[in-house]
């Protein structure tokens, strides 16, 4: 099955370069549809507002941290199916295990590629 270019993706990063490094990497990938948010709040209020068919998430963000995001997102019913990508620079394992058991669908530790990326998404949006 192949990804589908026109699935609506939310970036969700407080720091403006790492969401145009992203932003870049997905249209690279054919996605066109793709909207950001600084913060956790922000991002709630957009994925209520519109349906994500997948939500790109930084770890370590202010005044809400990425797995907060994704604690929030796993908590309301309308947005506890989106598929959930955290992207960190720290690769500790006892973070991995507890955003797989906060039910992230995947994990991408930085630096990456567009096929990191591909490889991750295509493992997410194809289970």
């Amino acid at each position: 099955m192949a990804l589908d270019p026109s699935m609506p993706i939310l970036v969700v990063d407080d720091y403006q370069t790492m969401v145009r490094i992203i932003r870049n990497l997905l249209k690279q990938l054919g996605f066109e549809n793709v909207d950001d948010a600084s913060d956790g709040s922000t991002a709630i209020a957009k994925m209520r507002d519109k349906k994500y068919g997948l939500v790109i998430s930084d770890w370590n963000m202010e005044p809400m941290t990425g797995f907060e995001l994704l604690q929030r997102v796993r908590e309301e019913d309308a947005l506890s199916q989106t598929p959930f990508i955290i992207v960190t620079a720290e690769s500790k394992t006892e973070n991995v295990i507890a955003a797989k058991k906060a039910g992230v669908n995947n994990y991408i530790v930085k630096p990456f590629n567009a096929q990191t990326l591909k490889t991750k998404i295509e493992s997410v949006c194809q289970a």
